[in-house]
């Protein structure tokens, strides 16, 4: 039903963002050991620094690297061994990994949101179904609103998946592994929290904040949080008060590029 009511009140063709609200998990019969990711923690290595930014036209000179990765995460779908944490892992870097290939593609490009059209759920970067796994072809909103956020109850992804844009967290420059999962996402939080960027915590009763909170409020009201505060507040070392009013910073959607 509100579905139908969504459809009517936008009049989006074939309604195409009906299919996020269904759940997937996409999971392999085999038994195989987790990927190590390495491949794909060498090129974030070779080309992604401390502040998250890109180069671009040095790693789309070395894409057969990235298309190598990406085709054992196509072969290697995560399997009904792998612990909760591989599995998510597995899903933050085939985002983050599809992600740069999308841009690559398309190098030099001054915003993700040029590569693709202006109707949601329907025609932007996020609804191509360009990313192969097995046999299947799925679309970054696949990715985040069908698998990772339906099956993995943590907010801290919003600060581990990368669109691509300068408001977006900064990509990690080391692949996340199972193993090291919690760590690596509380430090992310850590430096999403507290990077003056991203997010402005004074004055304590009126901070100005990164727009993922707005898009994501709910999230941040779960997994251990009670409010998009009270999440920022588990990593800040600025504390905001508890009933501040919140603003947000307009979203930087210019390439993470390096300069």
């Amino acid at each position: 039903m509100f579905g139908a009511l969504f459809c009517l009140a936008t009049g989006f063709s074939g309604c195409g963002y009906v299919r996020y609200l269904i759940p997937l998990n996409p999971t392999a019969k085999s038994t195989a050991l987790p990927l190590t990711h390495a491949a794909w923690d060498g090129l974030l290595k070779k080309y992604v620094n401390d502040q998250g930014l890109v180069n671009y036209k040095a790693l789309q000179a070395d894409s057969l690297a990235l298309n190598a990765y990406l085709q054992d995460v196509s072969a290697n779908l995560p399997g009904r061994s792998w612990t909760q944490n591989d599995r998510l892992a597995y899903w933050i870097n085939a985002y983050n990994a599809f992600t740069v290939q999308r841009i690559i593609r398309s190098y030099p490009v001054k915003s993700i949101k040029d590569l693709g059209g202006d109707k949601i759920f329907v025609n932007t970067p996020w609804d191509q179904h360009f990313i192969k796994l097995g046999d299947t072809r799925y679309s970054l909103n696949d990715l985040e609103q069908r698998i990772i956020r339906k099956n993995f109850d943590d907010n801290r992804i919003h600060v581990a998946l990368v669109c691509a844009a300068m408001s977006c967290p900064r990509l990690r420059n080391e692949a996340f592994t199972g193993p090291r999962l919690n760590e690596q996402l509380d430090d992310q939080a850590r430096g999403f929290v507290n990077n003056p960027a991203k997010n402005k915590l004074t004055p304590a009763d009126k901070p100005q904040v990164s727009s993922i909170f707005n898009f994501y409020p709910k999230d941040f009201a779960k997994n251990g949080s009670t409010s998009v505060q009270n999440f920022i507040n588990r990593y800040a070392t600025q504390k905001i008060k508890l009933d501040a009013s919140l603003s947000y910073v307009p979203y930087d959607w210019s390439l993470n590029v390096q300069r």
